[in-house]
């Protein structure tokens, strides 16, 4: 049955591209994907008609529903024939006459399993493609024979770009950077990072926090571009990792003639979704930082930068609480995944959560560090650690809650947040 689905949505997809020609962006990557993609929407949405995936909507059932420009849920359509026959019925009237389609599509592309990507480039003729970062252990590597076949899979997106197409690369990423070298002469390409030889430099990151009370905090840095500089300043926004995302979106305006002044207002726009290193008031007068939506150990090493730079910003001396949940799909790296996240954890950390089967190898790492194991608390599910965390609270302190979709980490923030009546939403 979801066979002859995905079939339809590609065909439904395919006519409606023909039909009103719109220009396609698609962003890939291990971590940074939906950052990217919010980030550009922020660059763009004020000088063009822009849609781009709402939720997770983002392998092969998901992308062509954007296309059609469907906001239902894949996940609460499948038990329902009606649904999908409406979808359907909606998406033929749209094909033979809809009024303002957009311009624009930003479609942030998943891959999961070997093919995926090459299924979405065969019907979806990407203009601009960004490839965001991979890390020494990226999600879904448990279904590739190695990480050099994962990162096959998905550079399908850039090196599928029309001659007149945009490569958009991290110059900081050692494998995502090879994958330009690989390009057409004639496909323009845009690398940006931190590093001496990016296109697009990014430099003077701070986190600055003023008043935290009062959502006065966020993080400044500046984009130098063929000797121009620009300096930008993200409000209520959290770590290292989102400089990277105003980058892409800054490479991606570029393309379109926009100049830098431009693109750092646009940016002002730009938050965080839910789940995504989102500052949450707790009880006892704490701070949460909310970075539940999903977790790899390059994604979970920037999340322990976060709670370390807050830790500093603090004038309360706060206490740095992580509390880290498995993460999945790492295949043969499992295990040394985690480990590089316990070490890390280590270093950073005063009191260490762990939750999951999994975890227990970073709880076994820090130990090896020279953490103390009456400082380390372990579960087996979220549900468990809630009333054990909320004892071991103290004011002031800062407390890191991570881990991959399955875990569900946000039960745990539920329990511990000042307004669990703001969980809807707030939580993912």
């Amino acid at each position: 049955m979801r066979n002859i689905l995905q079939y339809i949505l590609k065909i439904l997809a395919i006519i409606t591209i023909w039909r009103y020609r719109p220009l396609i962006i698609g962003v890939t990557g291990s971590v940074g994907k939906t950052g990217a993609k919010e980030a550009i929407y922020s660059v763009l949405n004020e000088r063009f008609n822009i849609r781009r995936n709402i939720k997770n909507y983002n392998n092969e059932i998901g992308a062509p529903l954007t296309v059609l420009g469907s906001d239902v849920s894949p996940e609460t359509t499948f038990g329902g024939l009606l649904g999908w026959l409406k979808i359907f019925s909606k998406s033929l009237i749209n094909i033979i006459y809809q009024r303002n389609y957009p311009e624009i599509l930003v479609l942030e592309l998943g891959v999961s399993k070997p093919d995926d990507m090459k299924y979405l480039m065969s019907f979806l003729p990407v203009k601009i493609g960004v490839f965001t970062a991979i890390g020494e252990f990226p999600s879904h590597l448990e279904f590739f024979s190695g990480i050099n076949k994962l990162v096959e899979e998905k550079s399908l997106l850039i090196k599928s770009l029309p001659d007149d197409g945009l490569a958009v690369l991290n110059y900081d990423d050692s494998l995502v950077k090879q994958v330009g070298s690989d390009l057409s002469e004639k496909i323009k390409t845009t690398y940006y990072g931190f590093g001496e030889g990016a296109d697009l430099r990014i430099e003077n990151y701070e986190l600055r926090v003023d008043d935290i009370e009062k959502g006065d905090f966020g993080i400044n840095f500046k984009l130098d571009y063929q000797g121009s500089f620009v300096p930008v300043r993200l409000i209520r926004v959290l770590g290292k990792h989102q400089v990277f995302s105003a980058a892409v979106a800054a490479s991606v305006g570029l393309f379109f003639n926009l100049n830098l002044v431009d693109i750092s207002e646009a940016l002002k726009d730009y938050y965080s979704l839910p789940g995504r290193t989102n500052l949450i008031k707790g009880i006892k007068q704490t701070w949460i930082i909310d970075d539940t939506y999903n977790a790899s150990p390059l994604s979970t090493e920037s999340s322990l930068e976060i709670l370390n730079e807050l830790g500093l910003k603090s004038l309360n001396q706060a206490r740095k609480i992580a509390v880290l949940g498995d993460m999945m799909e790492l295949g043969v790296k499992t295990e040394s995944g985690h480990r590089t996240v316990g070490k890390k954890a280590a270093e950073i950390a005063d009191l260490i959560f762990t939750v999951g089967s999994r975890a227990r190898f970073i709880a076994d790492e820090a130990k090896q560090n020279g953490f103390s194991k009456d400082k380390i608390l372990e579960f087996s599910k979220a549900e468990d650690a809630g009333l054990p965390l909320q004892q071991e609270m103290q004011k002031a302190d800062i407390i890191l809650i991570k881990g991959s979709r399955s875990m569900r980490m946000e039960k745990i923030i539920k329990e511990i947040m000042s307004e669990p009546e703001k969980a809807d939403k707030l939580l993912i």
